[in-house]
């Protein structure tokens, strides 16, 4: 039986996991901390999943009277996953990406669009009839992932909502889009002035990529490494072997070298760890860990790694070594890491100069957490 402080004390970990409070009710701690109530109940040997809503906005007590609620009904006779008002957004949610996703569109990218239900939509809506869904419900979706400075995303989930929504009303469940109302009421995409590549899939083939690319070990091993700690490409052209701390797995970035001049501190992950142990049987005896091909006397040039990206047959409006950048910060924000630790992460600047000047190792134990999940997801990718 769960307690409410027993609830507050429960952390994230690696991987979600539940805690079960008894008949059928369990609560989901996700990897970012957040905690969503889950009903699990068998009904004429039918197995049925009910998301109930977020903790704390679903306190213990009201979880547990929509569980007794549920059991009350089945008790009776009735079944309150098949409601006369029509099916759930869940059910058609999910029906559509069986029907309509699953045979046209490949693992990466079915994985990728239930994740995003499941993780930022259906513990919202999903208990829903489809057609008690408003344009209201699906704003505020919205507008929280919005807030996180995820507005590509927010565009995102909204379509894929459409496309349910227009499933529904085609299979005779829902009666319209809702989605369409929310026309000019999200936020502009912000436009990036490095392109990246934030899909899964394109992901995996560009980390195998690296990996293949022939040439300099070196270069190859400065793509893996910008790969895992998405620094400016000024900054890791311009590491230091001295700047390296293998016993503390950090490196730290002097305020000098810093666009913002203050120290920065880049958490390694073991993923980073490995490159750099590579790298020292290339460049271990010299001060920089990437020096310029012809010289050790000076850091790889600021071409070298675009053109190791353009041989790997990527063009220059697909993808830049500043789009590990954009691509590490699209992805977080996407899998709702708390975005202080990604905006710390990436050293960008602080409102506060005050603040900004005391604040180099900010959110530093929950920083090296991040950036080894975001290592084995680029490996899981791979």
């Amino acid at each position: 039986m769960l307690t409410d402080a027993g609830i507050r004390r429960l952390q994230a970990r690696e991987k979600r996991y539940q805690e079960q409070d008894g008949a059928g009710l369990s609560l989901e701690v996700m990897t970012t901390g957040e905690k969503f109530w889950r009903m699990r109940v068998v009904v004429k040997g039918k197995e049925y999943r009910r998301s109930l809503g977020k903790y704390p906005i679903v306190g213990l007590k009201d979880a547990r009277a929509m569980r007794d609620e549920i059991r009350r009904k089945i008790t009776v006779g009735e079944n309150p996953f098949e409601e006369t008002s029509g099916r759930t957004f869940e059910s058609v949610a999910r029906e559509w990406v069986k029907v309509k996703v699953a045979p046209i569109r490949k693992p990466p990218h079915i994985k990728a669009t239930v994740s995003r239900l499941e993780r930022l939509v259906l513990p919202r809506i999903g208990a829903k009839s489809i057609r008690a869904v408003s344009p209201v419900d699906l704003l505020t979706i919205a507008r929280e992932i919005e807030e996180r400075g995820s507005q590509e995303l927010a565009h995102r989930i909204v379509q894929i909502c459409g496309q349910v929504f227009r499933y529904g009303i085609a299979i005779g469940q829902a009666e319209r889009d809702v989605s369409a109302d929310l026309r000019g009421a999200l936020m502009p995409v912000k436009t990036s002035h490095h392109p990246t590549i934030t899909d899964p899939a394109e992901v995996g083939a560009l980390m195998r990529a690296i990996d293949d690319l022939n040439g300099s070990p070196i270069v190859r091993c400065a793509l893996k490494f910008q790969a895992y700690t998405f620094v400016r490409p000024g900054e890791l052209r311009k590491a230091e072997w001295e700047e390296i701390d293998l016993e503390r797995e950090e490196w730290k970035i002097p305020p000098e070298k810093m666009k913002i001049p203050r120290l920065h501190i880049v958490p390694l992950s073991r993923q980073a760890i490995a490159v750099l142990r590579e790298l020292t049987l290339h460049t271990g005896d010299c001060r920089w860990l990437f020096p310029a091909i012809r010289t050790k006397d000076r850091p790889m040039s600021d071409m070298t790694a675009n053109a190791a990206i353009r041989r790997m047959g990527y063009g220059k409006d697909e993808f830049t070594g500043h789009g590990f950048r954009s691509m590490a910060s699209t992805i977080l924000n996407e899998h709702q890491w708390n975005r202080d630790w990604i905006e710390r992460q990436l050293a960008h600047a602080e409102s506060d100069s005050i603040r900004a000047a005391y604040n180099h190792a900010e959110y530093l134990p929950e920083r090296k957490k991040m950036m080894q999940w975001w290592a084995d997801w680029l490996d899981a990718q791979k």
